[in-house]
This record gives C-alpha cells, structure tokens and sequence, in this order.
C-alpha cells in the first residue's frame, strides 16, 4: 500500500500503471521488492508528491512496516517495536489534552 498526499494527477496515473486506486492517493497492490522500490524512489525524488508512507510486508511481529517520507498527515512511531500511526497536531488544545492522557513530551 503507498499514500501520496499532495501528488499531482501526473504522479497518480503514472502509479496506476502498477497499482490500483481505491481512493484520491491511496494505492494497492502487489508487488516485487524490486518494483516496489523502484516506485517508492521515483515518489521521493520527483517532486510531485508533499509526502508519502508505504506499508509493505516483512518478517517482524506486526507483519510490515512502514516507510515514510516528507510532509505527511500521519506519523509512524515505534512504540515498544510495534509501529504505530500519530495524527501530528499543533493545536494548544490537542496539546493540553493528549497532556491529560500522558502522551505529551511538553512541560507545564
């Protein structure tokens, strides 16, 4: 699975060629480690796309892992060698609360 956020229509249809599109920037399919690389450098180094994550197979607990790349709406983050997604936020209030909750590295 590879998320482009931001991608021009050009980058979408040339993905297409390999994967399907369910949704506006989510693609799907199955791939050899060779092609899947090889898309996931011309996502990093086109310059048509703000970000990306991809979520491939491999042999660790979970059962993939995620690489990620620019500016995304969703940050991986290793959390005792599980990987799992953060909405990163900048709202005061999101601070405060996730604060609450003991999720946040700010003092008070």
């Amino acid at each position: 699975m590879l998320i482009v956020e931001a991608a021009t229509p050009a980058l979408r249809g040339l993905l297409s060629r390999w994967l399907i599109q369910p949704r506006t920037g989510v693609f799907v399919g199955r791939l050899s480690a060779r092609v899947r690389d090889k898309l996931w450098e011309l996502v990093t180094t086109s310059g048509k796309a703000k970000g990306a994550l991809m979520l491939e197979s491999a042999q660790n607990e979970q059962g993939f892992r995620i690489r990620s790349w620019g500016d995304t709406s969703r940050e991986p983050v290793d959390f005792d060698g599980l990987t799992l997604i953060r909405r990163p936020t900048d709202s005061k209030a999101a601070q405060r609360h996730y604060a609450k909750r003991g999720r946040s590295d700010e003092k008070e």
